[in-house]
């Protein structure tokens, strides 16, 4: 047992690494999933501003309009071209052409939540910063030498690194704390998006616990019942 737990310990700061934990620059996205107006405001955003290159292929519109109580007309505003509410969410893009025009074909995002982070996700909506030596003019803190173009920009603003190592933009149609809250519903309908079952699984997770709980205090006292004559 001992060595057991000594080589969990010693896997810790590596499964830290692989999280991006001691990545400096991802700060807490502080999202809520019970907030379903965020998540509605970040189904849209994502459909207006990302869908264009990435798809959510293991997610379809009907499940995001059950889910988060949308009416038909508001799942209908999130379609792409002549798709149905029961399809996957596939980009407008194509493979050949993201992988022409971007290097590599753009990466689905049904799961980066899961795979990165929800804190990795917001953080990286709001590090991009002018690089004039990248092919698209920006550059991440959070993902250097990134391949993307800042599809947010227009909202931010253009987006200056200053000496001290912090991002200031200006010219953006939106104030900085109204960028903040856009990406943090971009964040947390992606997190949604991740696996759309957590709220419900943490509920009946609950509901498991305190059944067990009570089944042990059942089974502890049949057991000492049972053993009374023995001891």
């Amino acid at each position: 047992m001992k060595k057991f737990i000594c080589v969990l310990m010693a896997c810790l700061p590596a499964l830290t690494f692989a999280a991006g934990g001691n990545n400096e620059h991802v700060v807490s996205a502080n999202i809520d999933l019970t907030d379903t107006d965020s998540l509605k405001r970040g189904a849209k955003a994502f459909m207006q501003n990302c869908s264009g290159c990435h798809s959510l292929q293991y997610q379809r519109y009907g499940r995001i309009g059950d889910d988060l109580g949308m009416t038909p007309e508001e799942v209908s505003e999130l379609i792409i071209g002549d798709a149905k509410p029961g399809e996957l969410i596939k980009s407008a893009m194509s493979l050949e052409n993201g992988a022409t025009w971007f290097g590599a074909p753009p990466p689905d995002l049904t799961l980066e939540a899961r795979l990165k982070s929800p804190d990795w996700i917001y953080s990286y909506l709001k590090s991009f910063y002018v690089d004039e030596s990248r092919p698209f003019g920006v550059n991440n803190l959070v993902f250097p030498a990134v391949g993307m173009p800042h599809v947010l920009e227009g909202l931010q603003g253009t987006p200056v690194r200053q000496e001290d190592g912090t991002i200031v933009a200006t010219g953006g149609s939106l104030t900085a704390e109204e960028y903040d809250q856009y990406i943090r519903d971009i964040t947390g309908f992606l997190a949604y998006t991740g696996e759309p079952i957590k709220l419900e699984r943490e509920r009946i997770g609950k509901w498991a616990i305190g059944f067990l709980v009570i089944f042990f205090i059942i089974a502890f006292f049949l057991k000492k019942e049972y053993w009374r004559d023995v001891h």
